[in-house]
């Protein structure tokens, strides 16, 4: 399908819609017209008769016959009053073309009928097929005699004809009104989609930093909003990209770099001397290690993303794994004069994935020793309340931002963008945190305070 196609266009759409209603209205008016114009005169002039039967049964005998020829004469009906002495003639409209001033025989005997009867009021449809002409004959009993209306059906065949041909000129005004008016809304509607269509075009091109205006129809201005939602977070997703290839080169480059130098010190310089071969290959073994956790990483946080890896759920004494991991920065006291606040009770059973949660441990104290303040202060505590285990980690950093919170779980967010070299950091510790905490479906989260540091947390139900 061609994007050119002009019959798939909104102006196109919007006449044909409205050419399409417009028909199919007139048709109907045309065949209702056609099929009820008739019955619904029928339907007229009988309860017109019946109401004016109503009113002759109102008046008295004496002053009926003076109220008859008003009768008629609004209502443009013939009536005759017959006595019940001698089927006199008390009173007769004389209308010309009155079907009761005939010699008909059909009518005669039916008025007879009527007179015999013992009905107070009849209502009878009479029927020409010679002369195809209708009428409707009611006869009202009154005390002295019978009083008959009489009305004639007319032939509504020249009037449906003449509807017919307004309705033709009517069909083909409605028509140009259409065209005009699909013309029109079209244009006013297509005109916001065809600026969204535009700067659609430019986003999709890798300008994130476009605005998408809001228009007077709802499902344009959702669509626009939409959009700048969509632009944000294609920008917000660019710029972790760009951290991404900075933060990634940067850690794979700087260990290669020092693989490679120290492994042509090794080659070149120190292979004579055993202690400082042995000094500069444990150098390049860290930065292999240093690598090893970065690839390990990322393809720790990859399998998760893709819910490749799934919990192996046990019960263990988080304490106990506390305690291991803070075993790992021993050194960091006696080399970089690092303290760390150990605030734990003396056993704490949990059930989860034992080796996740320590993952999990290991990245929140690795991320309050790259961010804690100058006294190196770190504080590692498990609250233990009614109903659940509480871990903290807190440092005495400058805190972070509270607009940057909701994005410091995301892959590769740095609150700053320099790299502290006192342990491994891939860009990547909290996104797994996150991940693994999701999995678990534990609560977490950070408090911070600016200038103060931040505390990191994360709860295990008992």
């Amino acid at each position: 399908m061609k994007l050119g196609n002009k019959t798939n266009s909104i102006n196109f759409k919007t006449l044909l819609y409205l050419i399409i209603f417009s028909v199919t209205i007139l048709v109907f008016l045309m065949v209702s017209q056609t099929l009820l114009l008739k019955y619904s005169y029928e339907k007229y002039q009988t309860k017109k008769i019946k109401n004016i039967a109503k009113d002759i049964t109102k008046y008295d005998s004496n002053e009926v016959v003076s109220e008859l020829e008003n009768i008629a004469y609004e209502n443009s009906v013939c009536i005759e009053y017959y006595l019940n002495t001698n089927d006199k003639i008390l009173y007769n409209t004389l209308m010309v073309g009155c079907g009761l001033n005939k010699n008909n025989s059909q009518i005669n005997n039916l008025m007879k009928d009527v007179i015999n009867s013992n009905k107070d009021m009849q209502y009878i449809k009479l029927i020409n097929k010679s002369s195809d002409t209708k009428a409707i004959l009611s006869g009202i009993k009154v005390s002295n005699g019978t009083i008959f209306v009489y009305s004639p059906l007319e032939d509504l065949d020249g009037a449906s004809i003449v509807l017919k041909g307004q309705l033709l000129y009517i069909t083909l005004i409605v028509i140009v009104l259409a065209c005009f008016i699909s013309f029109f809304l079209s244009n006013k509607i297509t005109e916001p989609i065809t600026k969204i269509t535009k700067k659609a075009k430019e986003l999709g091109e890798g300008n994130y930093n476009i605005e998408f205006d809001s228009s007077d129809v709802l499902e344009i201005d959702e669509l626009a909003n939409t959009l700048n939602h969509v632009s944000k977070d294609l920008s917000k997703i660019d710029t972790l990209r760009r951290d991404l290839m900075a933060n990634v080169s940067h850690d794979l480059k700087t260990p290669l770099t020092m693989i490679r130098a120290y492994a042509e010190m090794v080659r070149d310089i120190s292979y004579k001397d055993k202690d400082k071969r042995e000094k500069d290959l444990n150098v390049i073994i860290e930065e292999t290690e240093r690598l090893n956790v970065l690839v390990n990483d990322i393809l720790d946080l990859s399998k998760m993303q893709a819910n490749a890896d799934e919990l192996s759920l046990e019960k263990f004494d988080l304490c106990e794994v506390i305690k291991e991991v803070m075993t790992r920065y021993e050194i960091l006291k006696t080399t970089e004069d690092y303290k760390f606040i150990i605030e734990i009770p003396d056993k704490a059973e949990v059930n989860a994935d034992k080796k996740k949660i320590t993952q999990v441990i290991y990245n929140l104290i690795n991320n309050a020793i790259n961010y804690t303040g100058s006294d190196k202060l770190v504080i590692v505590r498990l609250k233990n309340t009614r109903k659940e285990y509480i871990f903290e980690v807190e440092d005495t950093g400058k805190g972070i931002k509270k607009e940057e919170i909701p994005y410091i779980w995301d892959k590769y967010y740095k609150k700053d963008k320099k790299h502290q070299r006192n342990v491994v950091s891939t860009g990547i510790g909290l996104s797994i945190v996150k991940e693994i905490l999701t999995k678990h479906k534990f609560d977490y989260g950070v408090k911070s305070t600016l200038k103060k540091g931040s505390t990191f947390y994360f709860k295990i139900r008992k």
